[in-house]
């Protein structure tokens, strides 16, 4: 005993009179509301990351396949600018053999020409179109899962937020709340997955 009527063990001493087993020392403390908070609110930030990653990369793509769309558009439209073109050439053709008739058979190869590069134009401008609409429907497609994605970084964000507030309030019931939030989030994610992110 010390002067004073404390007595203190060295640490070896006092594991040994308290039995030092394997469980923790009763120093350190149990994880509090706080702690608690701060792992959720970690975890919760570095999985935003990973979805406002995933939806920047998605956006990309929306973008890419939108432009494809227009550039396949514009395309086409010169194509069938040139069909037009091809047509009426044709149509001059005909009306040429009937002012023309001394010169029916330079008509007529003439008419024959512009037929068969009128039928290739115009399959042409038709894939084109298609690969148009093509790119168009893929752009939609994941743009679905693109606003899933963002909805769910909001809902992340919000559960964030709650949990910020949680820890200044100490209110258990908020930190249910942000928990609800990143369920929400944590959904709309697995949505987008599920939709073929």
């Amino acid at each position: 005993m010390s002067e004073h009527g404390i007595h203190a063990h060295p640490p070896h001493e006092e594991a040994a009179l308290h039995g030092g087993g394997e469980s923790a020392p009763s120093h350190l403390p149990h994880p509090g509301l706080g702690q608690w908070v701060a792992i959720f609110t970690a975890i919760l930030a570095a999985f935003g990351a990973l979805v406002s990653y995933q939806g920047n990369r998605l956006m990309n793509e929306v973008l890419l396949y939108k432009n494809q769309a227009v550039l396949y558009k514009a395309q086409a439209t010169d194509q069938w600018n040139y069909y037009q073109a091809v047509s009426t050439k044709a149509h001059l053709a005909v009306l040429s053999e009937d002012l023309d008739p001394q010169h029916v058979g330079f008509w007529q190869e003439k008419l024959k020409k512009y037929r068969a590069q009128k039928t290739v134009i115009r399959k042409k401008a038709e894939r084109l179109d298609q690969a148009s609409k093509n790119a168009d429907q893929s752009s939609a497609r994941m743009d679905r899962p693109h606003t899933d994605l963002e909805i769910a970084l909001v809902f992340l964000q919000i559960a964030i937020s709650i949990a910020s507030i949680t820890a200044l309030t100490r209110k258990r019931w908020l930190f249910f709340v942000g928990m609800l939030s990143a369920l929400l989030g944590i959904a709309l994610w697995a949505e987008a997955m599920r939709q073929g992110l």
